[in-house]
């Protein structure tokens, strides 16, 4: 063997000089003993038959014995194999590398393209910004899409969820979010999703353009711990570029899945169960992962999207509920607009953004408004309206509703592959609702 690979091949490995025992497996733990251990630490686990190799996290301690969550799965160990400390503990290289690939929680690529050189050892899990050290949301952040940048307005360090059920196109707004969102930086961590998923993303909703785009895959087909640290891999990704002053798009697709990896692995650390099987460490994980994103002051900010999968189109599932009380909006999909082809199906009555009235114009504020109230109207009046029962002339205010109502369907509908001005969009809305700018203006 060349010395140079020799070399490379000595420097990969981390093992500790003192080494522990596999005693017992199961499909989801690993038993322990002979090593002195924290919670958290990992550990890599080397057979003795066939030098296969997992990495692993110690879960649970129990005297001597301690129980490994394995990052991989355990086929192909036994009873004896032996365990060792990794001395670069949960830490992944980050780097400007990392832009334009496609890589797993340990930036590993996936992509075919090669070695990612560069980096530096960055934690994955770490503390959320400090509340005091929190900047105060006040710019714009346009996403391209009019349905948002008009009537659901971001801005810049704001955490938005987007709600909806399966197979209502939660995918393509995504897609349209990351190709006409006004950020430098962009990661995208698909959790948990089908394998099939990943290329369609890139090609049909990105167009297969990852400039400036870093995207983290832990799919379905995963172990629990690869999809739970994948989440947090993506947004140590996101933080690395934040720290370094860059405005970071981070759109993650799904928390549920992500809690649920979490229910997998708490079950079987012996939890209880709670509201729909999720045990309480999947409520308490949530805020860890979300409140490490927004705007820090004299750095700069991460505005997160988090899809959220709703079984049954039921926004009291315990992890939608959760997720609703920490994130600063929420955008709802509606099955019910994909029926009348209206897309993307942001359902506006149900949706809010908490930071939009202070980052707005009076003239917008004003606009946005008009059109929730009209479009409630027109809601409201829905059946009467079809059967013909209602008599034009009786209610000034619904008429304009039914006057406007085409060009506001016009309004929220776009194609997936049109992005808009956020400038134009505002306009446009304005003129629609016949809101003139000042005096002067």
């Amino acid at each position: 063997m060349p010395l140079r690979s020799l070399k490379e091949k000595l420097s990969s490995q981390s093992y500790s000089v003192s080494f522990g025992e596999v005693v017992k497996i199961n499909a989801t733990v690993i038993t322990a003993t002979g090593l002195k251990v924290s919670i958290s630490d990992m550990v890599k686990i080397v057979s003795n038959s066939t030098g296969q190799e997992t990495v692993g996290m110690v879960t649970e301690i129990d005297g001597g014995t301690f129980f490994i969550t394995p990052f991989s799965f355990v086929e192909g160990f036994c009873s004896g194999d032996r365990v060792f400390l990794d001395s670069n503990g949960l830490n992944i290289p980050i780097g400007e590398g990392l832009l334009g690939r496609v890589v797993d929680p340990f930036m590993r690529p996936i992509d075919d393209k090669g070695t990612i050189h560069g980096g530096q050892l960055s934690p994955i899990i770490k503390s959320p910004i400090s509340a005091m050290k929190r900047g105060m949301i006040d710019e714009v952040f346009s996403v391209g899409v009019k349905s948002i940048d008009g009537l659901l307005t971001c801005g810049k360090g704001q955490k938005l969820g987007i709600f909806a059920g399966s197979g209502v196109g939660k995918s393509t707004l995504m897609g349209m979010i990351v190709r006409g969102a006004s950020a430098p930086i962009k990661v995208v961590a698909l959790i948990g999703e089908r394998g099939r998923e990943v290329p369609e993303f890139i090609e049909k909703n990105l167009g297969g353009d990852l400039t400036n785009t870093v995207i983290i895959v832990a799919t379905s087909d995963d172990s629990p711990l690869m999809r739970k640290y994948g989440a947090f891999a993506a947004m140590s990704v996101a933080e690395h570029f934040k720290d370094k002053n860059q405005d970071v798009l981070f759109i993650m697709d799904s928390v549920t899945r992500f809690a649920m990896a979490q229910r997998e692995i708490g079950l079987a650390l012996g939890e209880p169960p709670t509201s729909k099987g999720y045990p309480p460490s999947s409520l308490t994980l949530l805020p860890q992962l979300m409140e490490r994103a927004g705007k820090e002051e004299g750095k700069g900010s991460i505005t997160a999207f988090f899809t959220v999968l709703i079984e049954g189109d039921d926004m009291s599932d315990p992890i939608a509920d959760q997720s609703r009380s920490i994130l600063d909006g929420h955008i709802v999909l509606s099955r019910e607009m994909t029926d009348f082809g209206i897309y993307p199906p942001v359902h506006i009555l149900n949706s809010a953004s908490r930071v939009m009235n202070d980052i707005i114009s009076q003239e917008h504020f004003k606009a946005a408004i008009k059109f929730r109230r009209l479009y409630t109207l027109l809601k409201e009046n829905e059946t009467l309206i079809r059967i013909g029962a209602y008599t034009k002339g009786s209610d000034s205010e619904l008429d304009e509703a039914i006057d406007k109502k085409k060009k506001m369907e016009e309004f929220i509908s776009q194609g997936s592959m049109f992005i808009t001005d956020f400038d134009k969009t505002v306009e446009t809305l304005n003129g629609l609702m016949e809101i003139l700018p000042p005096e002067g203006s």
